[in-house]
């Protein structure tokens, strides 16, 4: 007689304490807040007219890494450059250049460099030989395909015995339209080889600057 009542109750109490249990542990599993987002590739390139596939990453508070796949708002400076599609990312390459590209992302930003360039069939650097004094600088004009001037989207860097040397320098200058390779006055004076490369292109380009001492 008794024991008919106290199985229903014995259930009804079970479940309660079940569904407060449950009630309770969704209160400690709360979503991770996003902590910062990075965009990759986190140098794109991208041939003029053709596209590239743009992602955003995030880090969270619980230390996870994942794909940020929707809210992403994209813009770029200098505008002209590249378009991105708001609802893919996909970047589409309209002129040749450089531009910053951003991403924002639930109150959070990234930036990376976008390149766009063209398909090339030579690359040449000249002067092709030069020589400058420790603490001076030396221009140097990469071009392509004969007469294009690339100097703003090509790559220079200073290597001795094939290692890049961090005591020349070399950036664009667009009041040159030229790569300008600057020389520390630490550089040891002797022949370096001056490597130019160009987006997209496996080639490179090879001047020799001779370093003498400052006078």
């Amino acid at each position: 007689m008794f024991t008919g009542r106290k199985l229903p109750l014995t259930l009804v109490f079970a479940v309660l304490i079940g569904l407060a249990f449950g009630a309770s542990c969704k209160g400690f599993f709360v979503d991770p807040t996003l902590t910062s987002i990075t965009i990759s590739p986190t140098s794109p390139q991208v041939e003029v007219t053709k596209t590239q596939q743009l992602s955003v990453f995030g880090t969270y508070d619980d230390g996870s890494r994942k794909q940020v796949k929707s809210g992403v708002n994209w813009s770029s400076l200098p505008t002209g450059i590249v378009s991105i599609d708001p609802a893919t990312s996909v970047m589409t390459g309209l002129a040749t250049g450089t531009t910053q590209i951003t991403a924002d992302a639930q109150g959070l930003t990234a930036n990376a460099t976008a390149t766009v360039f063209i398909v090339i069939s030579s690359l040449t650097i000249s002067p092709t030989t030069a020589s400058a004094a420790q603490g001076t600088t030396q221009p140097f004009t990469v071009t392509a395909n004969g007469n294009m001037n690339v100097s703003n989207l090509a790559s220079v860097v200073a290597q001795q015995g094939g290692m890049t040397v961090t005591t020349i320098n070399c950036s664009f200058d667009d009041t040159q339209n030229a790569q300008v390779c600057t020389i520390d006055d630490t550089a040891t004076t002797g022949d370096y080889n001056i490597v130019a490369t160009y987006p997209g292109f496996s080639g490179n380009a090879v001047a020799v600057l001779t370093v003498t001492a400052a006078p």
